[in-house]
């Protein structure tokens, strides 16, 4: 039996991963295309096909496309953050989240495409796997912090690193305080790769300026850095700042509580080992 200062670890623990976990799967982006499919028709079952497959391969894999072919064949793809592992199961919950998500969203629609903070789900009617799109979907950028060149000099060598051409589809640069991270689909070359994530870079540098923080998401890659100033969990498209923030403090809450919970339950728990301890050698 679990002693009360082990149940108290374990559920801290729990609190704690849960939490962690919330950043991952936090709401980036969504859109539909206008087309829609009728009720129960071929496609219908192919689209749920296709996001079924999303969701059975991402425990075993952090990037694959699918393509269900027959009558209204549909492309989709599925990409989990390059540093989520396998083995914690972070890739497949982010890809079951943003899959059930996207399936609200987008109800009806023939294509669609969802971002969370550690997944990209994306299907449509058309096939866009090894087709490079450099189409701007969100730029979002901080507030000014000035000129500060130590500043600047930091997120430039950050977005240096990104710009390497042998950096790989998934890229992390830090310099002191500012942190930066790129990432391709996992569907173009190393070359298609490269030139999407060099537009992407240089409209973070140009749009972005000297933000404390930036964030440009091209159809197919995107890159981000954060600074001292801190990033913002905002979302640029079809999103709010301060329901996010509203979520976040909710969150904050009922953890506190929790916590506060269990720690009483802990303490009544060991009163009460205490007086059957008494009881016992009273007899």
């Amino acid at each position: 039996m679990f002693s009360t200062k082990t149940l108290l670890f374990i559920t801290l623990l729990f609190l704690v991963g849960t939490f962690t976990f919330a950043a991952v799967d936090t709401f980036v982006y969504g859109g539909c295309s206008q087309t829609k499919y009728f009720p129960g028709s071929p496609y219908e079952s192919n689209v749920n096909s296709l996001l079924t497959s999303f969701v059975n391969s991402a425990s075993l894999y952090t990037y694959n496309n699918f393509t269900v072919n027959g009558d209204g064949s549909v492309y989709g793809l599925y990409q989990c953050r390059g540093d989520l592992s396998l083995g914690s199961g972070d890739c497949a919950r982010c890809v079951a989240r943003a899959v059930s998500r996207l399936g609200s969203l987008c109800a009806g629609a023939t294509g669609g495409a969802l971002q969370l903070e550690g997944c990209f789900v994306k299907y449509d009617n058309s096939t866009f796997l090894g087709v490079e799109d450099k189409t701007v979907v969100v730029r979002r950028c901080g507030t000014p912090v000035g000129y500060n060149s130590d500043e600047l000099t930091r997120r430039d060598s950050v977005v240096g690193y990104l710009s390497a051409s042998n950096g790989g589809s998934y890229r992390v640069g830090v310099s002191g305080e500012v942190q930066g991270v790129a990432q391709c689909t996992g569907d173009l070359s190393g070359s298609e790769c490269q030139d999407c994530l060099m537009e992407a870079i240089g409209r973070l540098k140009t749009d972005c300026g000297a933000a404390a923080w930036g964030d440009v998401y091209l159809a197919k890659c995107y890159a981000r850095y954060t600074g001292r100033g801190g990033h913002s969990r905002a979302n640029g498209y079809g999103g709010n700042r301060d329901n996010n923030d509203d979520e976040i403090q909710k969150t904050l809450a009922i953890i506190v509580g929790l916590i506060a919970g269990v720690t009483l339950l802990v303490v009544l728990l060991s009163f009460l080992s205490k007086s059957c301890e008494r009881v016992k050698g009273g007899k």
